[in-house]
Order: structure tokens, then C-alpha cells, then sequence
């Protein structure tokens, strides 16, 4: 329990029991949870998203996919945003390895950073829009099962690949996650997606084939990153699954209509 509640508090900003002080064991151990995390996300996701729905009747997707767009980002404390936008500035440099790095660990956002984030925003926005154009259900099933799917992506790229720095935050990661690691998180991640069956057949085969193809991303984005800079970091991390849990999002809408 002590190591769920260390990982909700790392992704969200939600902390039910405040820790200031963390091992590097109980740090790195929190990994098998975090798709339990994105549960918990998705979980408020799929309320706040339901609740527009209902109230407006579905009249106004652009507003409910930014307030969507807008919740997981104050939910996150833009944790993956920033992942995203430093691996951006980082990576697509042209620059030799070590000043890959080191544009990483700038705070400063690049042009590359500001121009990933904000097509991805737009992508997300508009997917959830259409969504919620489609139906109740469709909608929430997605934004509960996306962040789910995507936090597993990011285990899968934290017990694949070596960590790129000689320290980090996420070096605890790296060094308590192993195979078995994955395998458990995987495990939780299907059984987190099972009641979406309760929905309809169709909805649950979304997740499952959403959740397949995120995982083959993942994977790849890993290796790409990897090819560029010897390693991962706690920002391709962040950007794994931001990628991924939208990448997610979209394979539901596509499979809906």
C-alpha cells in the first residue's frame, strides 16, 4: 500500500497520506502500481467528462475535450507534459549525445518542446471532442482505460531499456523494475480493463486493441530513444506515456466510428 500511495503521489497531485521522505526501494517499487494509478485518473476522467455529457447533453465536444485536456493536465501537475516537451527539445536537436542530454535537463521550453505539446494537445482535444460525439459510453470508457494503458506503456519503456544518466529521478525506477515488474503491471492493467466488458463487447475489444498498440509504440519510441541517446530518462518516460495514452484515446475513437 505504502508504495501505490508513493506513486499516486509522484503522477498525480492527489495525496492521501503526505511523504516527504521516500527509499530509493519503496521509489522504484512503486512501478507495479502505477497503471493502478491510472486507474484512479481515469476514474476522475471518466466522472468529470460523464458529468458534462450529462449535463449539456453532449452539445458542446470542443468545450468537454478541453476541460478534459485541462483536468489531466492539473491532475498530473503536467508531469508527462513536461516529459514530452524536454524529450522533444532534446532529441530533435541534431545535437551530439551528451548536449541531448543536457538541453533535457534545461527547464527552458524550445521551440521543438512548445510545437509537440501543442499538436498533441490539439490531437487529444479534438479526439475527445468526436467521442463525445459518439456516445455516453464511448467517452468514458476511454478516458477511464487511456491513462491505464498509457502508465503501463511507461513501465514497459522503464524495464525495457537502460537508463541513459549515470543519476536521476528516474534512475530508481530503472534499477528496481525488472521483467517480473512488467509482468505485474500487466496483469493489473487487464484486470483493471476487464469490467469495461460490462459496456459492451465492442468497448472492451477497444481497450484491448488499444492497449496492444500502445504497448508496440511504447516499445518502439523506447528503442528510438535509446538509439539517440544510449538510454532512456525520466522525460522519455513522462513522454511514453503521454504518447501513449493518446495514441489510446485515438484507437478508441477509430474502432468507434
Amino acid at each position: 500500500m505504502n508504495e501505490f500511495l508513493i506513486g499516486l503521489q509522484f503522477l498525480t497531485r492527489i495525496s492521501v497520506v503526505r511523504q516527504t521522505v521516500w527509499t530509493e526501494e519503496s521509489f522504484g517499487g512503486s512501478v507495479k502500481f502505477f497503471p493502478l494509478v491510472g486507474a484512479v485518473i481515469g476514474i476522475c476522467y471518466a466522472l468529470a467528462i460523464g458529468g458534462l455529457i450529462f449535463l449539456t447533453g453532449g452539445g458542446v465536444p470542443i468545450f468537454t475535450g478541453a476541460v478534459g485536456f485541462f483536468l489531466s493536465v492539473w491532475l498530473t501537475g503536467a508531469i508527462h507534459c513536461d516529459g514530452l516537451m524536454d524529450s522533444a527539445d532534446g532529441v530533435f536537436s541534431g545535437r551530439e549525445r551528451e548536449k541531448m542530454l543536457e538541453i533535457m535537463k534545461d527547464s527552458r521550453a524550445g521551440a521543438f518542446g512548445v510545437v509537440a505539446l501543442v499538436t498533441v494537445a490539439a490531437l487529444e482535444i479534438s479526439t475527445l471532442a468526436e467521442l463525445v460525439k459518439i456516445s455516453l459510453a464511448w467517452s468514458c470508457a476511454a478516458v477511464f482505460a487511456a491513462p491505464v494503458i498509457g502508465r503501463l506503456a511507461m513501465v514497459l519503456v522503464i524495464a525495457m531499456f537502460p537508463y541513459a544518466r549515470p543519476a536521476g529521478l528516474g534512475k530508481s525506477f530503472a534499477q528496481f523494475t525488472t521483467r517480473k515488474t512488467l509482468a505485474l503491471a500487466a496483469g493489473e492493467t487487464v484486470l483493471l480493463l476487464t469490467p469495461l466488458i460490462f459496456f459492451s463487447e465492442e468497448i472492451f475489444l477497444a481497450a484491448i486493441v488499444a492497449l496492444a498498440i500502445a504497448l508496440v509504440f511504447a516499445l518502439e519510441f523506447g528503442k528510438f530513444a535509446t538509439a539517440k541517446l544510449g538510454g532512456v530518462t525520466g522525460d522519455i518516460y513522462g513522454a511514453a506515456e503521454f504518447l501513449s495514452e493518446v495514441l489510446a484515446l485515438t484507437t478508441f475513437l477509430l474502432i468507434a466510428q
